[in-house]
């Protein structure tokens, strides 16, 4: 490992290297600079900010800003135009703007609500464990990670089943690409096509409202003019999108750790009640949520000694936060029973006032598809270990995620 800090993150964080331990390479920088000046390849002067009291910190920073719109140029040469129209939401924006269109849609995902979608989850896991090849080796991943939450929150939404496949593809090309110009053609095709659909699917809800969050939506849009038409579209867009891939990811990280821990999935068999506190420590040591989304300084702002210029980009690694040692104890280990897992120890969904609003849906998707695969299938085994897992390549380091899970669920004796 280089030792220059800058020369560390912007040459080393997007190889194959470092996508296969990201850890070791963020517990090099918590030492030798907590808050790093990076050149990534979008050109855009960044700080990685990687220990957990920074990271808490720096995620309800009022200085920080969410409001991508406010740094329209640094956003367009990363993201291009095109995703400008599919970003006006409640993830890229501040305080009021943030507060009402925050409000909207928080109804749908309260604690309450989300626990009245158990059967309703419990019933497409059972559907997905019964299509999948039982000795075997099956993918897990498009087997049962992804459909899993596609199909719940296609529900939620009021997505026609037959369009699933089409939002998973569309979202699928709207996060993996690079920055070559076919990679950046492919994105803007996919993100005028979710625009498109969306505002498609919203016109004919307008004609036949149904029992689905997207017509309640456009109840209130134009009832009280609380969304304009674009916000709408875009709030659509992001509820698709963050309702399923990190999901999606979350499940299949956590199969994978549990199959490389026969200890630690031992201790959650036989102590079911585990389960709850078992999904917070997966989410802790391996999340699908790598990095948060951008935020970018409106002043000069200091963390851990190092001034953070106004305007620079700033990017907060979540992974990093979760696996630090001044916040916890041995915490390269997963540990199920680990003590004092309480669910606003790590930051794996967040902190602050951009909290997941979907996290309660998360953790209950991931409950119950843990429960229920691993109780099926008893001897279920990894289909090759010796092989390591195969991870996500990607430009950007927001998402970790497996890029395929094979797996035998009831392998020969």
């Amino acid at each position: 490992m280089t030792t220059t800090p800058e020369a560390v993150a912007a040459a080393e964080r997007c190889t194959p290297e470092f996508r296969r331990d990201p850890h070791a390479f963020y517990a090099h920088l918590r030492t030798a600079a907590p808050v790093c000046p990076m050149r990534p390849p979008h050109g855009n002067e960044t700080y990685l900010i990687t220990r957990y009291d920074d990271a808490r910190a720096a995620l309800s920073d009022p200085r920080l800003s969410k409001d991508m719109y406010g740094a329209m140029d640094a956003y367009r040469r990363i993201f291009g135009d095109s995703s400008v129209a599919l970003d006006d939401n409640m993830l890229n924006s501040d305080a009021p703007k943030h507060t009402r269109l925050r409000r909207m849609v928080n109804s749908a995902f309260t604690p309450r609500r989300v626990e009245a979608l158990r059967p309703r989850i419990e019933e497409i896991v059972q559907s997905l464990l019964d299509a999948c090849p039982a000795r075997e080796p099956v993918d897990l991943l498009p087997a049962f990670a992804f459909p899993l939450p596609i199909i719940v929150i296609c529900d939620l939404l009021g997505v026609p089943p037959e369009d699933r496949a089409r939002m998973q593809h569309l979202s699928t090309t709207v996060a993996q690409t690079g920055f070559g110009a076919e990679a950046k053609r492919a994105q803007q095709q996919a993100e005028e096509d979710l625009h498109a659909y969306f505002t498609h699917l919203i016109t004919a809800k307008r004609e036949r409202p149904g029992d689905d969050l997207l017509s309640a939506l456009i109840a209130v849009r134009d009832h009280d003019d609380a969304l304009t038409e674009n916000e709408l579209v875009s709030t659509a867009f992001l509820l698709m999108f963050a309702g399923h891939k990190t999901t999606a990811y979350l499940i299949g990280n956590a199969v994978h750790h549990l199959l490389s821990h026969p200890a630690q999935l031992r201790a959650l068999r036989e102590n079911p009640e585990l389960t709850r506190a078992a999904v917070e420590e997966l989410v802790r040591y391996d999340g699908s949520v790598e990095s948060a989304t951008f935020r970018y300084a409106t002043e000069d702002v200091e963390y851990s000694g190092t001034l953070i210029p106004k305007g620079a980009l700033v990017q907060i690694a979540i992974s990093s936060a979760n696996r630090d040692p001044q916040k916890f104890d041995s915490p390269d280990e997963l540990d199920v029973m680990r003590p004092g897992n309480a669910q606003d120890a790590h930051l794996g969904f967040g902190h602050g006032s951009h909290y997941c609003l979907g996290a309660p849906l998360a953790r209950l998707e991931t409950q119950l598809a843990l429960t229920r695969l691993f109780d099926r299938f008893r001897r279920m085994a990894l289909a090759d270990p010796a092989a390591g897992p195969r991870w996500l390549e990607v430009p950007f380091p927001a998402f970790r995620g497996l890029a395929e899970l094979p797996v035998v669920l009831d392998p020969a004796e």
